[in-house]
């Protein structure tokens, strides 16, 4: 679940890598490189395969190239390992798809178990009141002490009340998929779980998802194996309201990977960045000759560039739906859903748009979030400011690459035409941030951003985020075919 092991807070891994690290990724690209030449010709079936290999690679979890374990520290697992998804509707690790489709059929309203699973008796269940003042703190306390840390123990999220409101309470959003776990004696809350519902395509199938996150239980009770038993009881309530598949991301390996993706890093503000430990300063570099690499011009430079408003609701909803229809794993957004989690929320999310200055057309935007780290156990910073990538659109050429009908043809010719355009957009988008008070821009090398990353001076991370669906066998989708960002 896009909670415990997930890698949002992996730092740069300029610096991290031994000279056998860098030699083992040179020969991982290479081969990664021919793998990709040979996908575009290869048979649909032999096509997954492929992929999978690849995805081996990116884990570090196998293949030819591949040696050690993945930047999560951990090997892909064996379904005997995996004690508790072997018992669920997840595709396994060896298994090939090649036809999408439920897993298990959809359950019988009068067949889903009416009653919650038993906790320990110690424990019981709680529902957490998300607009309620004291029990938001109380999952904030939960989170911030208890929620995702880096390996090297050097930064812990720090969600806000305000961004826990904004997560929680989409559209259509359900009181009951907010679940915790309270200790019977003094009623401290100890676990959390929660769900919100997604419209969510794959491939050419949409489905109503549950997109599970949060996934916490307190660092003094992971023995009590308390988190099967909140996967259970949310897949039991989402069950109960018709919904049969989830979507669920994670830093660690699980029986299986849709999608792999790799966090970029754009430095806003080396300086307190090599400071804090979250990148590192080069042999050959110096700290002076570093700002001077990543500073960033004062303005933006697009006209018609300014934030999204209300009346900008209906023009972005057609314009985002349009972009997203290039990717293979993507939301479908209604008017609501744009209006919850784009339209600019100070110190949360803030969202953009492009106003052609004649015909007064929204032709592109762009959104970005805030996700601050406590930097633990150092002397001159205690936070770090991070901004991550949210969604974006611009307009795309469509008509002129429906008349060509190679498809390695028509990718080269759709990347051309919008290389540019997005380059300068997501440039006006770091200055923006560098303005709100970030000091890195983070980006997974999902959607188009692998068109970006380069040219505006991202550099790879130490994290890797990894998709997975609930009940629903999918063909492996690359990464740059995701165009769902998940919290």
């Amino acid at each position: 679940m896009s909670g415990a092991g997930n890698s949002k807070g992996n730092k740069d891994n300029k610096g991290s890598k031994d000279n056998k690290d860098k030699a083992l990724d040179i020969q991982n690209a290479i081969l990664a490189s021919q793998i990709e030449k040979e996908l575009k010709n290869a048979p649909p079936a032999v096509q997954d395969q492929l992929r999978s290999l690849l995805q081996q690679m990116a884990l570090g979890g196998g293949g030819a190239a591949a040696a050690g374990p993945s930047s999560s520290g951990k090997e892909p697992k064996s379904m005997d390992d995996h004690k508790f998804w072997r018992t669920q509707p997840v595709v396994k690790h060896d298994e090939i798809v090649e036809e999408d489709g439920a897993i298990e059929p959809d359950v019988p309203l009068d067949q889903v178990r009416a009653t919650p699973y038993p906790l320990p008796r110690e424990f019981e269940w709680s529902l957490i009141d998300i607009q309620d003042d004291k029990e938001i703190k109380e999952l904030y306390e939960l989170l911030t002490m208890n929620y995702v840390e880096d390996d090297d123990a050097m930064f812990r999220f720090d969600y806000s009340a305000d961004f826990l409101k904004w997560a929680l309470l989409p559209p259509g959003w359900k009181k009951s998929w907010h679940i915790g776990v309270r200790v019977t004696s003094n009623k401290k809350l100890v676990a959390f779980i929660s769900g919100i519902p997604q419209d969510l395509r794959v491939h050419d199938t949409i489905k109503r998802m549950v997109d599970i996150n949060f996934l916490c239980v307190h660092k003094k009770l992971r023995s009590k194996r308390l988190a099967p038993v909140l996967i259970k009881e949310v897949t039991r309530r989402t069950h109960l309201e018709g919904i049969f598949q989830a979507v669920y991301t994670a830093g660690v390996v699980l029986p299986k990977p849709v999608a792999t993706c790799r966090y970029f890093h754009r430095s806003l503000n080396p300086k307190k960045l090599v400071e804090t430990g979250f990148s590192h300063l080069a042999r050959n570099m110096t700290m002076a000759r570093l700002i001077k690499l990543y500073k960033l011009r004062a303005e933006t430079s697009t006209p018609g560039l300014r934030p999204l408003e209300e009346k900008d609701v209906t023009a972005v909803t057609h314009l985002l739906n349009k972009y997203m229809s290039h990717f293979d794993l993507a939301p479908h957004f209604e008017e609501a859903d744009v209006r919850h989690w784009l339209i600019t929320r100070p110190g949360v999310v803030w969202g953009y748009v492009v106003e052609n200055p004649e015909s007064k057309e929204i032709t592109d935007f762009f959104s970005f979030y805030s996700l601050p780290s406590t930097v633990i156990n150092n002397p001159t910073h205690s936070t770090l400011n991070a901004a991550y990538s949210f969604y974006y659109a611009i307009q795309t050429p469509d008509e002129t690459l429906s008349t060509i009908t190679d498809e390695a043809e028509r990718k080269i010719a759709r990347d051309s035409a919008i290389k540019d355009r997005l380059v300068s957009l997501m440039q006006d988008a770091l200055i923006l941030a560098r303005r709100n008070g970030f000091d890195v821009f983070n980006a997974l090398n999902l959607m188009d951003n692998s068109l970006f990353t380069e040219d505006l001076k991202f550099g790879p991370g130490d994290g890797y985020l990894h998709f997975y669906l609930y009940n629903w066998r999918c063909r492996a989708i690359q990464s740059e075919k995701v165009g769902l960002v998940m919290l």
